[in-house]
């Protein structure tokens, strides 16, 4: 869904509160995130457990649910944002900091029954361009 507010631009939006779901800021147009259901949040919950069961003690990655991530001119929130260990940034008191002004090196969409495939297919594309290395588009409904 565009939510119409008059051109904004991405610092103005980046001003603005944050929205539940999450809202994206896509050349010029702002764009709420349809709300999870049940099969797309387990599926994300699974995904971000075993990715972080597997990189995060060795400290080679951060898989994180719903992550701002502001590059390119857009700021967008991938279902999942996966970011290597070094390109997290810590605070002196050792937390990450909160605001992601890279393309994460792994963004993963779930697709919701009210998505367009296209629209979302574009988004990982755009995240391919601009540095990050992998994109998965995950239907639920999808059955091997």
């Amino acid at each position: 869904m565009t939510i119409a507010t008059g051109r904004l631009t991405l610092e103005e939006f980046l001003k603005l509160p944050e929205t539940k779901p999450a809202s994206e800021y896509i050349e010029g147009d702002i764009i709420q995130k349809p709300m999870p259901k049940t099969k797309h949040s387990l599926l994300r919950l699974k995904a971000d457990n075993e990715i972080n069961q597997v990189t995060e003690t060795p400290k080679i990655a951060y898989a994180f649910p719903e992550l701002r991530c502001t590059f390119g001119g857009r700021s967008i929130v991938p279902d999942i944002a996966v970011l290597l260990w070094e390109q997290i940034q810590f605070d002196d008191s050792g937390e990450p900091v909160d605001d992601v002004r890279i393309a994460p090196y792994w963004a993963s969409e779930i697709l919701s029954p009210q998505q367009s495939s296209n629209r979302v297919t574009r988004k990982i594309i755009y995240c391919l361009q601009h540095n990050c290395q992998l994109g998965w588009l995950v239907d639920p409904d999808d059955r091997f």
